[in-house]
């Protein structure tokens, strides 16, 4: 139980745009870990299951991920919060119990495993911590309204300059902070949204598209969802999963756009989860990455 809690709360940690935040979680299991023999299977088990689930947590949200913005630039309408979690979120949460299972049943991780109790924190909450609970969750439910806001703030990226207002106006968030933001996955992002309409507008968009619908041509919708999906799983795999969405969206837009029956949103929405659940390898994403540097730089154990 106290692997599936992790994977859960980091899971969710990953539904909202704090990728970066990773490093620091470890902290938050670092007790646990130090306490464990080196050779323990709990370590494996929970630095594994951490990692896949902050991957699966990467789709829980349209924000969560670079390949999520990616996303609702190809879909039209664009569906609102509400309807990315009434979709995303029972994949998320049967994603993280089989994943729990899987580790469960091949790493044993209950194997000659004692957990030392954790001294439990007794600090009260501050103002300032306060102020920040409820501007995150102001922004939040924001968020999830923006279809019916959208006369007042317009694109949701208005709301989130409000946060940034307000933590850096009333100094909360410094100088440093903000040049410590990781500039080059924004800018990934937005580079990658430039390309996407070079693509498009240069024809070979449809190039492409044209040459796929005749490979699936005759097959059915959910056919057709489950080939992007495999290609998707494997190719993004290897590269990263920005990187995957910036190729496979559009064109799996433009394939849905010209069947007899056009779906190009569910073929997206699918496609989109599949960049995310894509962790097979050890660079497999930046979670991956991540604790797979941790786990063989030692930093977990020294």
């Amino acid at each position: 139980m106290l692997q599936l809690q992790c994977f859960a709360s980091q899971s969710f940690r990953y539904a909202l745009p704090f990728h970066h935040l990773i490093n620091r979680m470890l902290t938050i299991y670092q007790p646990i870990l130090r306490n464990l023999p080196n050779d323990s299977p709990m370590i494996k088990a929970l630095l594994l299951g951490i990692a896949l689930s902050a991957n699966i947590g990467g789709g829980a949200s349209p924000i969560a991920s670079p390949q999520n913005l990616i996303a609702l630039q190809n879909m039209a309408p664009e569906p609102g919060w509400g309807v990315w979690f009434f979709i995303a979120l029972p994949v998320c949460i049967i994603s993280i119990l089989l994943i729990w299972i899987l580790l469960l049943v091949t790493l044993n991780p209950g194997r000659g495993t004692t957990i030392v109790p954790i001294r439990p924190m007794k600090d009260k909450f501050t103002g300032t911590q306060y102020f920040i609970s409820a501007v995150t969750v102001g922004t939040i439910a924001l968020w999830c309204a923006t279809h019916q806001l959208e006369p007042v703030f317009g694109d949701m990226g208005v709301v989130a300059i409000l946060p940034m207002v307000l933590f850096f106006g009333t100094g909360i968030l410094t100088k440093e902070d903000f040049n410590n933001f990781l500039w080059t996955i924004i800018i990934l992002a937005a580079g990658g949204l430039a390309l996407g309409k070079a693509v498009n507008n240069s024809g070979l968009l449809r190039t492409l598209a044209e040459g796929v619908t005749k490979g699936v041509d005759g097959l059915s919708l959910y056919a057709i969802m489950v080939v992007f999906a495999a290609m998707i799983m494997v190719i993004a795999s290897f590269i990263s999963h920005t990187v995957a969405a910036l190729i496979f969206l559009p064109l799996v837009r433009e394939v849905g756009q010209n069947m007899a029956e056009p779906h190009p949103n569910l073929l997206v929405m699918s496609s989109v989860l599949m960049c995310s659940a894509a962790m097979a390898l050890p660079t497999s994403g930046f979670p991956n990455m991540s604790k797979s540097k941790q786990s063989l730089c030692g930093l977990v154990l020294c």
